[in-house]
């Protein structure tokens, strides 16, 4: 299992990091542009909330708002910096994993596909700046063979996250994509979060029984515009 804990940073134990992990959930605490959750101190009260639930650590975007959570919360802080409009928009860049770290993410989150980035620079580097941070990288991936390079490239966890939304994978449905989970949980040697889709208490168990180290889940949890309008849809469909 790799988790580092040298570089330039500050040295956190990262095999202790991700031992609070284990086994346990992470929320993942974001909102949209334009709604009305969308504000930095929202974000870390949410946080701060999931905490007092069992949660064992938060995954969060943007530079103010992991700063603020940052501020609150000793827990484990998997960051990332969403920018651009398409296509690789998950801290795309070396500089945006370098900016993530110093906001004081434990954990880096990069999108790790094999999209072409925007600044036409290879994942790899962004890997690098994170190590030289003392950080560990989390690898966002869509598929399986994906995820097994990312592994080689010295990826400390590798996250199912954008399974269904690159055009590489099929959809599965509207549920989480299990049967990668299992295939990456058994290929390699890194921690393997399960990510996306995420619908219920019973799916978050059976990422774990299929190999998951951990399970993240977000909409379910912290985004209720998406929670409302699945009632009020439901409501709709009654009558008719």
């Amino acid at each position: 299992m790799s988790a580092r804990s040298d570089g330039d940073g500050d040295g956190r134990d990262g095999a202790a990091l991700l031992a609070r992990l284990h086994g346990r959930l992470v929320v993942s605490c974001q909102a949209y542009p334009g709604e009305p959750l969308r504000d930095p101190d929202t974000m870390r009260r949410m946080a701060l909330a999931v905490l007092d639930g069992g949660a064992a650590g938060i995954r969060a975007q943007g530079l103010a708002d992991l700063r603020a959570i940052r501020a609150a919360t000793g827990a484990p802080l998997i960051g990332l910096w969403k920018d651009g409009d398409g296509g690789v928009v998950i801290t795309p860049t070396a500089a945006h994993a370098r900016a993530v770290a110093e906001a004081g993410a434990d954990v880096v989150a990069v999108d790790a596909t094999d999209r072409p980035r925007p600044d036409g620079r290879d994942v790899a580097e962004s890997f690098e700046a994170v190590r030289r941070a003392g950080r560990l990288v989390m690898a966002d991936v869509s598929t399986y063979e994906e995820g097994l390079r990312a592994a080689d490239a010295g990826a400390d966890l590798i996250g199912t996250t954008l399974s269904g939304y690159t055009g590489r994978s099929p959809a599965p449905g509207t549920g989480p994509d299990l049967g990668l989970v299992e295939r990456l949980a058994a290929a390699v040697r890194v921690p393997v979060l399960a990510e996306g889709r995420i619908g219920t208490p019973a799916e978050a168990a059976e990422a774990l029984a299929r190999g998951a180290y951990a399970v993240v889940v977000g909409t379910a949890i912290t985004h209720p515009t998406t929670l409302t309008r699945r009632f009020t849809t439901a409501l709709g469909a009654t009558r008719g």
